[in-house]
Order: C-alpha cells, then structure tokens, then sequence
C-alpha cells in the first residue's frame, strides 16, 4: 500500500464512522492490524498538530449529534429545514449528520438520481438514496423524468443501458426535444 492508499482506505473507514480505537479493535489480520497502526499514529500526529482532516470533520460531527442529545436538539431546532443536494452522492457520515438533523423536525429535502451516482470511490453510498422512503416515509418523491438536453434516440439509448443496474429506482425518461439523427 502507498502512503496514498493508505490514506484512502483511512478515509474510507472514518466515512463509515470507524474511529482508530474501533478499528484496532475488529482488526485480526496482518493487514487490518498494520493499518490500525498507521490509522492510529495518523490520528496522533493530527492531534499533536492540533488539527483534522476533511473525513474527521465529518466523524466527529456525526459523534457529537450521537452522543450528544442536547447539541443535537440545539442544532436540529437552529436549523429546522434541511436541504440536501446530491444525495445520491452522500457518505454514511454524511447520512448520519443529515438524519441527525432532521430528526426532530423531520423536515428534510433531498434531491438526486441514483442512476448518477458516480463517487463509491469517494465513500458514496447509494443506499442512501434508494433507502430514503424508508426512512422517512412521509416524504413526498417527486420524479423529475423530463429531460430538455437530450433526443429522445439519445435517452432510449441511455434507459436501456441503465436499465440493468439492479441498485436503481426505475424511472422514464421523456425528451422534450425532436428526434435527432
């Protein structure tokens, strides 16, 4: 693994809300022990430089609206709508802030495409989206299936390839513009 790597696969696990003392603890291999250590020594060089990186910033945010009843409640009441834009492209972190949020007032937006999304290697994870009208089943889904940019030979093309993915909502795409070539 190259220091990059690493730091990846770092970042994937504080994503998923993994901390370096939960992480040390399920390791039980070489190399889930050998990347606890540098997990470990990571995060005690951040700490000696009194600073995070971007994935803390999301971890430690999600802890304290999970451990901490009353900041979440202050938050939630401070920001009583929540709009989240992209959500197809959300971590469990960002999950995680977003239904701490939310919770009390239930107010939540989000918008997004599940046949877009396109960051899994940046910790996105599309049961977000596909799972949101289980958790919350109020909400109210509005499709946005008209499309003004392509041909309508261009989306039969685009519905019968997307088609096969088995991790999407189905929708139809209907063009607005004549056909083309």
């Amino acid at each position: 693994f190259t220091p990059a790597r690493m730091l990846d696969y770092i970042s994937n696990l504080k994503n998923d809300l993994e901390d370096e003392t939960a992480f040390a603890a399920r390791a039980n291999d070489y190399f889930s022990k050998y990347a606890a250590r540098i997990y470990a020594k990571y995060q005690a060089l951040l700490r000696q430089n009194n600073a995070v990186d971007f994935d803390d910033l999301l971890l430690k945010t999600a802890f304290l609206l999970r451990d901490y009843p009353d900041v979440r409640m202050e938050l939630s009441n401070r920001f009583r709508y929540l709009l989240v834009d992209e959500y197809q492209d959300t971590n469990h972190a960002q999950y995680q802030i977003a239904k701490g949020l939310a919770l009390t007032h239930r107010n939540i937006c989000v918008t997004g495409d599940p046949d877009q999304s396109i960051y899994r290697w940046r910790g996105a994870d599309i049961q977000n989206i596909l799972a949101f009208e289980k958790d919350w089943p109020e909400a109210v889904v509005v499709k946005l299936e008209e499309n003004f940019r392509s041909t309508p030979n261009i989306l039969e093309k685009a519905s019968r390839l997307i088609r096969v993915n088995t991790q999407r909502k189905h929708k139809d795409l209907i063009a607005t513009r004549p056909a083309g070539e």
